[in-house]
């Protein structure tokens, strides 16, 4: 039986796009996408479902959810997939490329002038870059529970995954939330599911995802025997942050502790050293895994500078770009079966809840301190919603209206 409330595409889902494209909406992305990798996925939705039409709320929380379920930085391996998607294994570097170089290269310039910048990480303009992340992301909760939960069922089960979410706050409670909307979906909303199938066009053969999964591992195992046998602080320094970047999962927030177990304990980084870019990293847009070039630039032992930060970043990331290219090429099939769409009606509505517990946890806690911030918070979802105002645009604002508000309440 056929769902009554399908969907309408959201734009032309096979059309190409060329790799300038890609790489401008990526920096753009990059320049403004302030408050971690929950709030990226808000924006993620805004600009290339909403605005340009590139792919559709099931498309794109069906890609969310893939990301979910593979350790590593979920918002770059989402804007990896789209960049795949639309303009190939170029397409999906210029993704990555645009979307990190803006905040690896503000890290970088803090590495170097760390003593000039450490003073000013709790500035009032920086504490508005948090409040506006929580319009964001509610945006993104409110647009997406209209198109993945609009009935009783979904959106009780989006309630239950956020509960789930919240009561075990880890990275497995996410997977078991996603876990447990798959059996709801499969078990009891094959009623809800649209049989109008629309794939993500992923050109990579199945052979190179192959490949690409089968590298994953062998350098997962390979680097720590190789870096054991070989001294050399180079392949250290990479085996470190590859095992960083492959082992985690949640983002960001997640990786942060891990890193310091990694270049503190052998005496890579100073304690303090840490503690000063961990802020820093705060106050950036993108992903939060460019604290992998700041850690490289900081480091004692050589190499350090441009070329530590440049190995720290290649190394961090790419088991997103291995594990998202290795999987995306069959992803596409196993969504075409009846069971499988069935399942992901129950994970869409899953993944409208791990957003919702975003919200509230780190997002809303961590920016909403006084009635202030509220009502600053309340005046940027009310931009982005209803006047349409573009978020690069409500960005700007919100950090003028945290630089005020410290002023008027000092």
């Amino acid at each position: 039986m056929q769902n009554s409330e399908v969907l309408p595409p959201s734009g032309d889902l096979k059309k190409r796009e060329s790799v300038f494209s890609v790489f401008m909406a990526f920096l753009k992305l990059g320049l403004t996408s302030f408050g971690g990798p929950i709030a990226h996925l808000g924006y993620f939705r805004e600009e290339f479902v909403v605005r340009r039409k590139w792919m559709d709320d099931r498309v794109y929380a069906d890609l969310v959810a893939l990301c979910q379920f593979t350790p590593g930085p979920a918002s770059s391996k989402v804007g990896i997939g789209i960049g795949l998607a639309k303009a190939g294994l170029p397409g999906a570097f210029a993704a990555w490329l645009a979307f990190t170089a803006p905040s690896a290269i503000a890290l970088l310039l803090f590495a170097y002038g760390i003593d000039a910048f450490a003073d000013n990480l709790d500035a009032g303009w920086l504490h508005g870059l948090k409040v506006v992340a929580v319009a964001v992301v509610a945006q993104a909760v409110w647009g997406m529970a209209k198109n993945l939960c609009p009935d009783a069922q979904r959106f009780s089960l989006a309630v239950l995954a956020a509960v789930i979410a919240m009561i075990w706050p880890t990275s497995l409670g996410q997977v078991g939330a996603i876990g447990v909307g798959a059996v709801v979906g499969c078990a009891f909303l094959g009623a809800k599911r649209d049989d109008t199938h629309a794939d993500m066009r992923i050109s990579l053969g199945k052979t190179a995802g192959a490949l690409s999964l089968i590298l994953f591992f062998a350098l997962l195992l390979g680097l720590p025997a190789a870096s054991a046998i070989y001294q050399s602080h180079s392949l250290s320094l990479f085996d470190s942050f590859y095992r960083s970047g492959s082992l985690v999962f949640g983002g960001g927030h997640v990786v942060l502790p891990l890193l310091q177990s990694e270049v503190v304990p052998p005496g890579w980084v100073t304690n303090d050293a840490f503690l000063a870019g961990y802020g820093a990293a705060q106050a950036v847009p993108g992903p939060l895994f460019t604290f992998a070039a700041y850690l490289g630039a900081i480091m004692g032992p050589e190499p350090n500078g441009w070329q530590g930060a440049l190995l720290g970043i290649a190394a961090i990331f790419l088991p997103a770009f291995l594990l998202t290219i290795g999987v995306l090429p069959f992803w596409d099939d196993l969504r075409k079966f009846k069971a499988v769409r069935s399942a992901l009606v129950g994970v869409n509505a899953a993944v409208v809840g791990l957003l919702l517990a975003a919200l509230y946890h780190p997002v809303w806690t961590s920016a909403i301190k006084a009635p202030a911030d509220f009502g600053l918070g309340l005046a940027a979802f009310a931009l982005l919603v209803f006047w349409k105002t573009p978020p690069w645009l409500v960005v700007i604002l919100s950090a003028l209206g945290g630089w005020g508000l410290e002023k008027i309440l000092q």
